[in-house]
């Protein structure tokens, strides 16, 4: 695809070139040249056939198709490189940021009202995820659980935005370069039908060359696409995995009956500490009443 993006841009010059009044040198017409001592030989045609080098190419398709895949590969482009640096995996799930912030829950070193601002200052992805999660902090689990979900929901969204117009145009390039084919045999059949060209293929090259050459450019634009496509969603499908597992370990560690299970927990630890600690006594023994003589 940047590869196409390169040789579609040098067209530039040919319309510059066009604008100047240089007359752009066509592969299928025949070349004549005049010798220097004013023989006028005509020197041998150039050979006719589809043009193979990028000016050749965009002067086949002509300018209408040679714009439209322009913006498509320059689409396609900027999608890949910007969803590449948004899908990083340091930007979405920060491993220092998770650690630390699991690890003080753990631990009972932070309460809600810490949690929450953490994950404001951070404001990674995760650490969205883990904001929705932590705000039901001491609910029951399912309502833990089902804002974790939604939080993932609405940045799974974020993370697939750019994929929508890669996935456009993996799919519309082809379509573009089938209209060029259908554009390109209609100009031929109209060539036979009006001047009787069947015989003379240089007069059907224009059409047949904008029939194939869109077809290629279409698939050589829609190819590299369409694996970026799949590569990135798949990519999405990891981060998104990961950023689930952890979502379920914060509602393990923030909802109702994990919080009371902690408690549980703590308090028998407590009362062993307290009895370590406390200092043995020596039992006085209480004075005996002497007993009366009878």
């Amino acid at each position: 695809m940047a590869i196409t993006t390169v040789a579609l841009l040098l067209t530039c010059q040919s319309m510059a070139q066009d604008n100047s009044g240089i007359a752009p040198t066509s592969s299928a017409a025949p070349a004549a040249a005049t010798s220097a001592n004013g023989a006028g030989d005509a020197a041998p045609a150039t050979r006719s056939g589809i043009p193979m080098d990028p000016l050749g190419i965009a002067d086949a398709m002509g300018r209408p198709f040679t714009l439209a895949f322009i913006i498509a590969s320059v689409i396609g482009v900027w999608s890949v490189v910007e969803r590449l640096v948004i899908l990083r995996r340091r930007r979405v799930i920060p491993r220092a940021f998770v650690e630390r912030f699991l690890m003080h829950l753990r631990a009972g070193r932070m309460d809600k009202n810490e949690a929450i601002a953490i994950c404001h200052q951070n404001q990674s992805p995760m650490a969205e995820v883990f904001m929705h999660g932590v705000r039901k902090w001491g609910r029951p689990s399912v309502e833990v659980e089902q804002a974790v979900l939604d939080g993932g929901e609405r940045q799974v969204s974020q993370l697939k935005k750019g994929l929508r117009v890669l996935n456009g145009v993996s799919t519309l390039s082809p379509l573009i370069g089938l209209l060029g084919t259908v554009v390109g045999m209609i100009q031929s059949f109209n060539d036979i039908a009006t001047a009787g060209a069947m015989g003379q293929t240089q007069t059907l090259a224009n059409g047949i060359a904008l029939a194939l050459l869109t077809t290629a450019v279409g698939l050589l634009i829609a190819i590299p696409a369409m694996a970026a496509y799949l590569y990135l969603a798949g990519r999405i499908d990891s981060i998104v995995m990961e950023m689930d597992r952890l979502g379920q370990e914060l509602v393990h560690l923030v909802s109702a009956e994990a919080l009371r299970e902690r408690a549980v927990a703590v308090t028998p630890r407590v009362k062993t500490a307290e009895a370590a600690t406390a200092p043995a006594t020596t039992p006085v023994p209480r004075p005996q009443k002497p007993v009366a003589e009878k």
